[in-house]
């Protein structure tokens, strides 16, 4: 996977002169609904994060752009009384990197609907205290990541879009997100 984004990092910086007259950058903030699955069990918090992208227009239908985005999570699951009364056990996601492509279509008054594909990488984190003790560790896990979108022109430069997300990782774990999402094109 790791290839493949490397592959498509230098392919998009080779194609970006042709497509110079052409290019958008943007920035964006965005939140929204995150649901983790782990095994059997899932849970849920609210996904925010940052991303940057840039957009080539192939012709004024068409455009493929490369987007990096920088997550975090609310979502944590606690239980108690696991070893002895009154502890406490947590598992939590952490911070998610992502590099993904989008491919899409600019339709009427500048809205774009597109898709995504790409690389991503969580933190799972786990913590144990019982009052005495307590200890943390984490792991990262990589994983890949599809997704589809509609991004709307807004005033001026800016734009908001609202996306479905979902990622898979290594050793059974999993996320659906909803986002919304608020940008500046440049």
């Amino acid at each position: 996977m790791k290839k493949f984004v490397v592959a498509s990092l230098l392919a998009m910086t080779v194609a970006a002169p042709a497509f110079a007259a052409d290019v958008s950058y943007r920035v964006e903030a965005h939140g929204g609904w995150d649901r983790v699955s782990v095994a059997s069990g899932n849970d849920e918090g609210f996904a925010y994060g940052l991303g940057a992208g840039v957009d080539y227009a192939v012709n004024p239908k068409l455009f493929v752009g490369l987007e990096a985005n920088v997550d975090d999570s609310t979502q944590k699951d606690c239980v108690t009384d696991v070893i002895t009364f009154g502890d406490r056990l947590c598992a939590g996601s952490g911070r998610d990197l992502s590099l993904v492509g989008r491919i899409g279509t600019v339709l009427s008054d500048g809205y774009k609907l597109y898709a995504l594909a790409g690389y991503t990488n969580a933190r799972l984190k786990l913590s144990y205290d019982d009052g005495v003790t307590s200890a943390s560790t984490g792991t990262n896990l990589d994983g890949f990541r599809l997704g589809a979108g509609v991004q709307l022109p807004f005033v001026g430069q800016s734009y908001s879009k609202v996306e479905y997300r979902y990622s898979n990782y290594e050793s059974d774990f999993s996320r659906h997100q909803v986002l919304v999402g608020v940008g500046l094109n440049f």
